[in-house]
């Protein structure tokens, strides 16, 4: 039997029709869009070759390739800082012990209301000015994303553990499991392929978020960028040039997590309903009490 069905219902004809004019004139009033911008550039000055040569003289692409890595680079010393963050806080904002629960919720309600570019600000000329700066501008924005998507990650941790059925929890401790066994080896594996939809999420912010770099004039795209426009006082079209990498960047991101997920969690599928006493030719069952 067909499962594609199961939980709704197949367009007939007058939909699939309805459905593909929706299609055209959506994709036609996306193109229409797209060349009133251009013509709007155009009529401005803004699609003039000396504009855009930067992004095609191998000196500049160089650097562009430069200040990528280095977004990279803040990127994921931040999305592994922050995931080791939210795990210590989350797990502390669950514990029975006051002096523990209470400070991990200060922390974590802190940080998540304090704006990020905020927090790079302060660490940038708290710690990274004068004689006695102690963190670079490239720290400052690690720092700033790690404690922000920590003090989320923490909540979305927290969400995933309670989130398990009570009785895994009562199983382990029934059969002698102490608290830290039950959290390590029972909750946290399961609450992990739960979270992992919201990681993916934070990943991406995080990575987008390397570009308020910029206002402390920290390495990465728009660092380059914003020398780039120095020079040749082309601000729309590095704008659309660094836009268009950290949107192909994220896309492959969110596509490498999500294989991931795919790998750890799998796929689940539907089972299609059968005949009693039919065996269902993906799980080897016999439903009305034949082989499991």
């Amino acid at each position: 039997m067909n499962t594609s069905n199961i939980l709704f219902d197949a367009p007939g004809p007058k939909a699939v029709v309805r459905h593909r004019v929706y299609t055209v004139l959506t994709i036609l009033a996306l193109v229409g869009f797209v060349l009133a911008v251009l013509l709007r550039l155009d009529r401005n000055g803004q699609l003039a070759y000396a504009l855009w040569e930067p992004f095609v003289t191998p000196e500049y692409v160089q650097a562009i390739w430069g200040g990528l890595l280095d977004t990279l680079k803040m990127a994921f010393s931040a999305i592994i800082g922050a995931l080791v963050f939210g795990l210590v806080f989350g797990v502390g904002k669950m514990s029975e012990h006051r002096w523990l629960r209470w400070p991990s919720w200060v922390v974590v309600e802190f940080f998540r209301a304090v704006p990020v570019l905020l927090m790079m600000i302060f660490l940038y000329f708290a710690y990274g000015l004068g004689k006695d700066a102690v963190l670079s501008s490239y720290w400052c924005v690690v720092i700033a994303l790690t404690v922000y998507n920590g003090a989320v990650l923490a909540e979305v941790f927290r969400a995933g553990v309670l989130a398990v059925p009570r009785g895994q929890a009562e199983a382990a401790y029934a059969v002698g499991m102490r608290k830290a066994q039950v959290m390590n080896l029972v909750l946290l594996p399961q609450a992990v392929k739960i979270m992992l939809p919201s990681i993916i999420s934070q990943c991406v912010v995080a990575l987008k978020d390397t570009a308020l770099g910029y206002y402390i004039s920290s390495p990465g795209l728009t660092f380059v960028g914003k020398q780039i426009y120095g020079e040749f006082q082309n601000q729309v079209q590095v704008a659309i040039v660094i836009t268009a990498i950290y949107v192909v960047v994220n896309l492959i991101l969110s596509a490498i997590a999500t294989w991931v997920q795919k790998r750890i969690v799998g796929e689940k599928k539907a089972l299609a309903p059968t005949p009693f006493g039919i065996t269902d030719a993906d799980t080897g069952a016999t439903q009305g009490g034949g082989r499991i």
